[in-house]
Parts: C-alpha cells; sequence; structure tokens
C-alpha cells in the first residue's frame, strides 16, 4: 500500500488540504469544497494509495511557495507536480499553467488553446476538477463577458485571489 502524505494548511483565503505522493504535490485544494470526496476517490484510485496525515519536505516546500505567493513574494510556483487525471483533463490543466500571472483567460480561450474551440464544457468540467489549486491556476479563468464564474474555494476567494495578483503586482 502507498500512501499520499496530506497536511490540512490555513491561508488568508480560506483552508486547504495539501497532499503529495512520491515527492510530487498532487493536492493543494479547498479543503471544504464541492466534489472533495470525489476529487479524493480520484487521487486514491488513480495512485493506489490512502491518504495519511503526515508532513514531508514537498508539503513543506507548498506551504513555503504559497505562503510567499500570499505574501505578495512569489509570482510562479516551482514545485514538482503529480496530475491525476483523464489525459484530456491534463492538457486542460497543463494549459492553465500557461495563463501568466496577473492575467485572465476564458473557458473558451482555454478550448481554444488545446485546439477544440467546441470543447468549452468539457474544459470547464476539468478545470473544475483541479486537485492543484492556486499553483495551477484555475482562478484565472473568467467567463468570456468579464465576469467572475465558479471557483472551489467561492467567488469571493477568486475575486481576492485575483486581487491579489493585479492590484499588488502590476
Amino acid at each position: 500500500m502507498s500512501y499520499i502524505n496530506i497536511q490540512y494548511f490555513n491561508t488568508p483565503y480560506g483552508e486547504l488540504i495539501l497532499g503529495s505522493h512520491n515527492k510530487q504535490l498532487c493536492l493543494c485544494d479547498w479543503r471544504y469544497r464541492n466534489k472533495r470526496d470525489s476529487i479524493n476517490l480520484r487521487l486514491k484510485n488513480g495512485l493506489n494509495a490512502e491518504f495519511i496525515e503526515k508532513d514531508d519536505i514537498v508539503l513543506k516546500e507548498a506551504k513555503k511557495q504559497l505562503n510567499e505567493y500570499f505574501s505578495h513574494k512569489r509570482k510562479i510556483f516551482d514545485i514538482p507536480l503529480l496530475m491525476v487525471g483523464t489525459t484530456f483533463q491534463k492538457k486542460v490543466w497543463n494549459s492553465l499553467l500557461k495563463i501568466p500571472f496577473g492575467k485572465t483567460s476564458s473557458y473558451l480561450q482555454l478550448a481554444e488553446n488545446i485546439g477544440d474551440k467546441n470543447a468549452v464544457r468539457a474544459v470547464a468540467s476539468a478545470n473544475g476538477a483541479n486537485a492543484i489549486s492556486i499553483i495551477i491556476p484555475c482562478h484565472r479563468i473568467i467567463g468570456s463577458n468579464g465576469k467572475l464564474v465558479g471557483y472551489a474555494g467561492g467567488l469571493k476567494t477568486k475575486a481576492d485571489l485575483l486581487g491579489l495578483e493585479f492590484d499588488l503586482f502590476n
């Protein structure tokens, strides 16, 4: 049996659950979000592992880098990531990683970036299934009309994260 080491992490924006497996971050997500159970199950099944509350070097580094981000000292995360999902989901999440700090995109633009402008709904679903929030910046996705759209941490948190990036770094 292998394990996903997890830690709960309080931030200025809410509580996260962090997880690592084989020296890679596989979980950085809002603890009390919708779909928490399905994301946990996807990770456990995909990695054939169980959660164990234990700290490690990857989780310590993730906390350090997140604190730097929240303290206006970091724009880019540098931590090994382990994405657990379908090939399509991974394609979407990798595309999210290309959205620069302090910039936004839309589901339509994301769909076009992966080469299928008709996959907007599937892209939105993959975005919502992201288990590595903030670091894989799904908070940078807004509606095509410029309005905030769903976010696992809540729309206020999304607005606060975008405000952190736009107001304090630009």
